[in-house]
């Protein structure tokens, strides 16, 4: 089932324009769950963070990516600009 979710995808993503393409994207990160490394970058300054079985959840409105992440045994509570993130899946 999960393969034709995916084929079904890449078969409409095919038909939209790279900025369609980059909207579709970002949405589709909000409801995938599992282990990220999410980058902020802004010239010099560069911060990540690990994601562990949890969402990096897109608001494209408002620019923003928000996730929970935990930090010497706290959950916090993270916000980075759209514009200077990058997301990568981890195992």
């Amino acid at each position: 089932m999960k393969k034709i979710l995916f084929f079904s995808l890449l078969l409409a993503l095919a038909g939209c324009s790279q900025e369609q393409q980059n909207k579709i994207s970002r949405l589709g990160v909000s409801w995938l769950e599992g282990n990220y490394k999410v980058t902020y970058a802004d010239d010099s300054h560069v911060k990540s963070w690990i994601v562990r079985d949890g969402k990096v959840t897109s608001e494209p409105g408002k620019g923003y990516y928000y996730f929970w992440v935990k930090v010497n045994g706290n959950k916090r509570y993270v916000q980075t600009p759209i514009a200077r993130t990058y997301i990568e899946e981890i195992d």
